[in-house]
């Protein structure tokens, strides 16, 4: 038997913007619009990824720290599902929708596998219907609250293939047992695209439209 497998990007694929800051941003007034006044700090950590001082996964937790700190496992499901509620659903392309369906019509497991934390991108991940969710996670406290520290990597470039790599490892499935299908629209998953068995870049931006263009891979307007 033969799996078929379709791995969908989140952020700028599946929706037309990035979600961590709308996420935050929602979080904060919604719900804590005391933490504004940390929004210097990080603004300051942004300009030093910005000369290339401070490493992504810096900024990403300390975003997290400013805007949510420690959170229970409910309280982020909650603020997840009100953003979701406000913001998301316009914010998913058309064409994502589209292409998700057919791809489960054709007999393929959706997978959205995301450098997105998972606490959040869980409830795209719901409301898409997809049968899993491969992410970014966060360190838990003794009380299983969720801290603003990264867990096992942050699920992007190379890391993005070795999570998908486990994932099939613990679903018991062989890559050469596996039709794969993966969609991005950023250079930073050419690793995931080329393992694919079909590699499509979805609205692209310039660098993953120039690998496209020369591996041969399908490029696609989802809008």
């Amino acid at each position: 038997m033969q799996h078929r497998i379709a791995f969908y990007d989140l952020d700028r694929t599946i929706t037309r913007a990035g979600t961590w800051t709308p996420f935050l941003l929602h979080a904060v007034i919604a719900h804590a619009p005391w933490r504004l006044a940390l929004l210097p700090v990080v603004l300051g950590v942004a300009g030093l990824r910005g000369i290339g001082l401070v490493h992504r996964d810096t900024l990403k937790q300390v975003m997290h720290r400013a805007a949510l700190g420690t959170l229970t496992p409910d309280r982020a499901e909650r603020i997840a599902a009100g953003w979701l509620a406000r913001v998301g659903p316009g914010q998913i392309r058309r064409g994502a929708r589209a292409q998700i369906a057919a791809d489960r019509a054709a007999g393929y497991r959706i997978v959205i596998a995301t450098a997105a934390y998972a606490f959040y991108a869980r409830a795209i991940a719901t409301e898409l219907g997809a049968d899993a969710l491969i992410a970014t996670r966060t360190a838990t406290d003794a009380r299983g609250r969720l801290l603003p520290r990264i867990d096992g990597g942050n699920c992007y470039g190379p890391a993005k293939l070795a999570m998908i790599e486990a994932w099939l490892a613990e679903q018991g499935i062989a890559r050469d047992a596996a039709h794969v299908r993966v969609y991005s629209d950023h250079v930073s998953d050419v690793p995931v695209l080329a393992w694919a068995d079909e590699g499509v870049a979805v609205n692209p931006h310039a660098a993953l439209a120039s690998v496209a263009t020369a591996r041969g891979w399908r490029q696609v307007d989802w809008d």
